[in-house]
C-alpha cells in the first residue's frame, strides 16, 4: 500500500483516535466517544505528548485518519540495560482493515524502536483477538509470555 502516511497524533485528532478504539468488537463500549469527549482523554493526551518516550501516532491516507497505535519506550536493567519498544493501542479504520494499514504500522513501529536503540519490541493482546495474533505472528511477532492484568479501579 502506498501513500500511508504516519504522523504524530494532535488535539484534535482525539475524537477520531477514540472513535477506533471503541470501533473494536473487544473493546467496544470500554471508550466513549461521545461529544463532548471525556476531558480525561485530553488529559491522558497531554501527558503522552509531554513524554519523550511516548508516540501516538496517526496513520493517514490522502490526509483521512486510518489507523493509530501508540509507542512507549521503557528503559530496564535486565538484558544489560536495554530499552524496549512496548506497542499499545493498534487500531485501523474498520472500512480500512485487510488494506495493509495494520502491517505498514507495525513496521513503522518497529523502525522506530530500531532508531532508539531498543534490544526488543513487545505488545501484549487479549486472548480472545485470535485474528490480531494471527496478523502479529504473520509479522514474525513470537507468543513468548503470558501477560496478567489486575483492574485498580474501586468496586
Amino acid at each position: 500500500m502506498s501513500g500511508l502516511a504516519i504522523r504524530p497524533a494532535r488535539r484534535e485528532d482525539l475524537q477520531t483516535i477514540v472513535a477506533m478504539l471503541d470501533d473494536d468488537e473487544h473493546s467496544s463500549g470500554r471508550e466513549d466517544p461521545s461529544l463532548p469527549l471525556d476531558p480525561r482523554y485530553a488529559q491522558a493526551f497531554d501527558a503522552i505528548d509531554a513524554d519523550p518516550d511516548q508516540l501516538l501516532v496517526i496513520a493517514e491516507i490522502e490526509g483521512q485518519p486510518v489507523g493509530t497505535l501508540q509507542l512507549s519506550f521503557l528503559p530496564g536493567i535486565a538484558f544489560r540495560g536495554a530499552w524496549r519498544g512496548h506497542v499499545e493501542a493498534v487500531r485501523v479504520a474498520s472500512d480500512r482493515r485487510g488494506e495493509g494499514v495494520g502491517a505498514q504500522l507495525m513496521t513503522w513501529a518497529e523502525a522506530q524502536c530500531r532508531a532508539r536503540g531498543c534490544r526488543l519490541a513487545q505488545l501484549m493482546s487479549n486472548e480472545s483477538r485470535t485474528d490480531a495474533h494471527r496478523f502479529y505472528e504473520r509479522l514474525g511477532w513470537a507468543k513468548s509470555h503470558r501477560g496478567f492484568k489486575k483492574s485498580l479501579e474501586s468496586a
